[in-house]
């Protein structure tokens, strides 16, 4: 198969190009799409068997849930059921944005999709390319981030080309991902919220909207092999470059001390603004400021796959304060490394 590339420069002048993207979603075919979080990889969402090939194509396991993409608010009530006020709470303050709500879903939602569970992931994206997509489509779009299984997520379109070339049909391109980290997820299924992944939505920001809501206990854990997940993300080994991570937790001193202490010549560091001449005889990338997480969260993905493509063993990772979006950099970079940290 030829992966398609679909370049958008003009949503208006480039609008032939969305509808090509839309009839491949109906035919049943994938599609790289570009969100304002993370590219995605798109099937229609109600077509089990085009939600089924996410999972080959991806190389994910079944039992881990796909969101779906709305493209209007009120396509919430046609696909979930018993939605509490929470949720419309959450919806009106955030949506569109980097924002999922997991809830009761309707019958209309295959069982694959939700990796057989009650609930479903919803998402009503900000980014215009993404929403013009769903509504000629009419369909509401599951995607997943649109690289193999466990690799770092796609923040550009080559990113899903180095990734999936040959085996989806095409990638919208347009340009790269303003957010750079998948959606926050809430569980308000339940009586009590729960923040089951962090990301650009803060929990700060979710308790001034809603009161309280809960960090779930997975996210800076592994979950045992008999967990299920209830939302993307949540049990497997994520977001990692072929590379061992380890994360190295203390003071920049400290720090310096104990990478450049490190033997291995193919190391690489991937630090904070202005600390790159600290580590001797190791590659570093910095990938933002220390105390600006959005920059942080914006710049991850690209730096993990830019290092992917050099002969690099292992990757000491300078991990951000988990408070903001920092909790987010944290919470993948925490996956990247298979919750290796060592303290120094």
């Amino acid at each position: 198969m030829q992966t398609e590339h679909l370049i958008i420069n003009d949503i208006v002048k480039d609008r032939p190009k969305i509808e090509r993207a839309a009839a491949l979603i109906l035919a049943g075919e994938l599609v790289g799409i570009p969100t304002e979080t993370v590219y995605g990889l798109g099937a229609n969402g109600l077509d089990a068997d085009a939600a089924g090939r996410i999972f080959d194509v991806k190389g994910r396991p079944r039992d881990n849930p796909l969101i779906i993409h709305l493209a209007q608010m009120n396509d919430l009530d046609r696909y979930c059921i018993n939605i509490p006020e929470a949720a419309r709470i959450l919806a009106d303050r955030f949506w569109p944005g980097p924002m999922t709500l997991i809830l009761e879903r309707s019958e209309l939602i295959p069982d694959i999709v939700t990796a057989g569970l009650s609930t479903v992931a919803v998402r009503f994206p900000d980014h215009p390319v993404a929403r013009e997509l769903i509504r000629i489509a009419k369909v509401p779009i599951a995607a997943p981030s649109a690289n193999l299984s466990g690799k770092p997520s796609p923040t550009r379109a080559v990113h899903v080309i180095n990734d999936l070339a040959g085996r989806i049909a095409a990638v919208l391109d347009a340009g790269p991902s303003r957010v750079g980290v998948e959606s926050t997820i809430i569980d308000v299924s339940g009586k009590t919220a729960r923040i089951l992944r962090p990301g650009g939505i803060t929990p700060q920001q979710i308790e001034e909207a809603i009161g309280s809501a809960e960090l779930d206990t997975a996210l800076f854990r592994p979950l045992g092999a008999s967990e299920k997940p209830l939302a993307p993300g949540m049990k497997y080994r994520h977001y990692a470059p072929r590379a061992k991570v380890v994360i190295v937790r203390g003071e920049p001193g400290n720090v310096r001390d104990y990478v450049n202490e490190q033997p291995d010549r193919s190391a690489a560091v991937l630090c904070f603004s202005g600390e790159e001449n600290l580590y001797t005889g190791k590659r570093t990338l910095a990938y933002g400021s220390e105390t600006d997480y959005e920059s942080l969260g914006e710049n991850l993905f690209a730096a993990l796959r830019e290092l992917d493509c050099e002969d690099i063993s292992v990757i000491y990772a300078r991990c951000p304060r988990p408070e903001g979006v920092g909790i987010a950099v944290a919470n993948r970079l925490l996956k990247a490394a298979g919750h290796e940290v060592v303290e120094v």
